[in-house]
């Protein structure tokens, strides 16, 4: 950060000079016009070129080894055009990685190929993509996961758990888009001011929405284990304690997430407060299944469920810092 001091005009105008190579890096001289704005925290932002279009980012990739990873970390820190360009033939191996990143990626899209180039573009608009929307429906997805999964496991049905899994992707999709937007915003406050998202929350934002994609992704391997399995059913005493945990849980996460858009600390601090009922469950449960048959089957269900609550509980914990801000 750069400080510099406030001046004053006999007639009583402030002004404060503007760095040189900032000026110079965006054409700027002498008769340029900038834009000024205030933004909902008192600041003022400078925009260069008040009437340009958006500059697309773009960068230009060689095949590798990691050619997938580097098109997502390109995707997250928000460039529009990602060019994969090689001096040979690019092989049949690295358009495979091309296209499974494409995929991965919510409006990635390939508009050019040819032998030695692949031009892929995202092709959305920042500003039509409120970030709680887009958190809201990552949640949806993540809990309707937790729900199916456990029906699955209690009634041994390997083909809802297969359906569960496949979700896991769009989850996955999301929270890419997610992070992406959001450090669009930091890197351009006069959209978070279009979307009603202040910088600060950026990060209570960014944490959600890996504490979210985590209920998913715990949501698909309980799924995967009862679509690897013998399709084994709990007996009716193990169903109604492994139900009811389900239900404190799954109450857990709705409520945490209600809490966080409402700024209700409250509310989020009745989910700390099922802890010793849920851990009692948990308890029951292994007394029950100990020295049974498929006791590790369900002991293993039950973990995932236990981690789904500790990233309940961790969402609730980003409600007070939120409510301050």
């Amino acid at each position: 950060m750069e400080l510099r001091k406030l001046q004053r005009t006999k007639t009583g105008t402030f002004f404060v000079c503007l760095p040189r190579d900032w000026a110079e890096k965006n054409g700027l001289e002498r008769g340029s016009v900038v834009a000024i704005a205030e933004t909902s925290d008192g600041n003022l932002l400078i925009r260069p070129k008040p009437s340009a279009e958006r500059v697309l980012k773009e960068i230009t990739l060689k095949p590798s080894q990691f050619l997938d990873r580097e098109i997502i970390g390109k995707y997250l820190l928000g460039y529009d055009i990602i060019k994969v360009e090689s001096k040979e033939r690019i092989s049949p191996e690295d358009r495979e990685k091309v296209k499974q990143a494409a995929t991965r990626l919510v409006g990635l899209e390939i508009v050019e190929e040819d032998y030695a180039k692949i031009i892929l573009q995202c092709l959305l608009e920042p500003s039509s993509f409120p970030p709680d929307k887009v958190l809201k429906r990552e949640y949806a997805i993540a809990a309707s996961m937790h729900r199916d999964a456990v029906t699955a496991l209690l009634d041994g049905d390997r083909k809802l758990a297969k359906n569960v899994v496949a979700r896991d992707n769009e989850v996955n999709r999301l929270y890419f888009l997610l992070v992406r937007i959001l450090r669009t915003v930091i890197q351009n406050p006069s959209l978070g001011e279009k979307l009603g998202i202040r910088p600060i929350n950026c990060l209570d934002y960014r944490i959600t929405s890996s504490l979210v994609e985590s209920i998913g992704d715990q949501s698909a391997q309980l799924a995967k284990e009862v679509a690897e399995s013998r399709a084994v059913k709990p007996k009716q005493k193990v169903a109604k304690l492994i139900m009811e945990l389900h239900s404190k849980i799954y109450d857990s996460h709705e409520t945490a997430i209600k809490a966080l858009f409402l700024h209700d600390v409250p509310l989020a601090e009745s989910v700390r407060s099922l802890q010793n009922k849920i851990n009692e469950l948990k308890e029951k449960l292994h007394q029950e299944l100990k020295g049974k048959e498929n006791a590790e089957y369900f002991l293993s269900a039950i973990s995932h469920l236990m981690r789904i609550y500790e990233n309940s509980i961790d969402i609730a914990d980003l409600v007070i810092p939120r409510l301050s801000a």
